[in-house]
């Protein structure tokens, strides 16, 4: 039984990437085959897929989801839209220097005021004026990661966000996806790999470290994703041909397992709390593209499950003593599902 101290490393600061590279598919990808660990760019992965490999990429777009603003009583408040709710309502933190009460109403980026409504766990309902999705596109700011010092520009506004994004509600970015520019996805369909899509609208506690020793006191934070009948289809299809179902990013490969649980996937739309530790068994993902995760995460976790505790510890030790870049802007893996039908 692996316990949280199992999971954490040291990571010199400077190999947190803080701005993207020029360009997309130019990163490095760490090709975990097996007990062999091969350097290559990540471009390479054209020659790592063969034809007929389903890529399932998360379409989720990124919302400009942080707003500075003003109580009545002149207090600053920041907040951080978690989730929307309806076109008039989202959940939210909110960071002030007192908890406002339901009922406050809260002017942002000096625009538009919300109104504070019921306490939903750790977030907020704040009812918006007009459409969300206008507002938030026309006054918010874009929420980079925590670990990143510096404030979103136009440059991130175009970085972090994957080329195929389609439907808004992340509040990150599903960051494996960032690496694939569109010469790339020509290069890939030339060669006949198959492209599906889900969208799992990526929620900010995925930068929330676990807390507890104990694995299982450890409460998953909820995102939604909805898997369409296509999807299915293209999976069944990649399955029944013995082609390899590549789950491009954590996020994807959340939404499949998710959706398969009864055993084979299914379609639908659900929020789901699934935590994935050593010992899970994948049911639908072969093949997994990932950034490097945060010690202690539980994405850590996760791949830990996906390709062998050991070999992502070897993994991680390997791309720290090469300098590989960690996190969302950072370099990517290559991992083998090593618990179920693996390829």
């Amino acid at each position: 039984m692996y316990s949280l101290s199992d999971f954490d490393f040291d990571l010199p600061p400077d190999l947190i990437a803080q701005t993207p590279l020029p360009e997309r598919s130019a990163s490095r990808l760490l090709h975990v085959d097996g007990a062999q660990l091969v350097d290559r760019s990540f471009a390479d992965i054209v020659d790592q897929l063969s034809s007929g490999d389903l890529l399932v990429f998360n379409d989720t777009r990124v919302l400009k989801a942080r707003f500075f603003g003003v109580k009545e009583s002149g207090g600053k408040v920041e907040v951080l839209i978690e989730r929307v709710l309806d076109t008039r309502t989202v959940y939210a933190q909110v960071r002030a220097s007192k908890s406002p009460p339901a009922g406050t109403r809260i002017r942002l980026a000096d625009s538009f005021d919300v109104v504070v409504g019921a306490r939903a766990g750790e977030f907020y309902t704040l009812t918006f004026p007009d459409d969300v999705f206008e507002l938030i596109d026309a006054h918010g700011r874009l929420p980079l990661p925590p670990y990143i010092d510096h404030a979103a520009d136009a440059f991130d506004e175009k970085r972090y966000q994957t080329v195929y994004a389609k439907t808004p509600g992340a509040v990150a970015a599903p960051t494996a996806g960032l690496h694939f520019d569109q010469a790339l996805l020509d290069s890939l369909a030339a060669k006949g790999v198959q492209f599906a899509y889900v969208t799992l609208h990526v929620g900010a506690g995925t930068f929330q470290p676990v807390r507890t020793e104990n694995l299982s006191e450890h409460k998953m934070h909820s995102e939604w994703y909805t898997i369409s009948t296509a999807t299915v289809a293209a999976v069944q299809a990649a399955q029944a041909a013995g082609k390899a179902v590549v789950a491009v990013g954590t996020t994807s490969l959340r939404a499949l397992e998710s959706a398969s649980q009864s055993g084979a996937l299914q379609a639908g739309s659900a929020d789901t709390t699934l935590f994935i530790t050593p010992g899970y068994v994948f049911k639908t993902v072969d093949r997994l593209i990932t950034n490097f995760h945060l010690p202690k995460s539980t994405l850590l976790m996760l791949v830990s499950a996906f390709a062998g505790y050991d070999t992502i510890r070897r993994a991680y030790a390997h791309a720290i003593a090469r300098r590989y870049r960690f996190f969302s802007y950072g370099d990517a893996m290559l991992l083998t599902n090593q618990t179920t039908r693996a390829k």
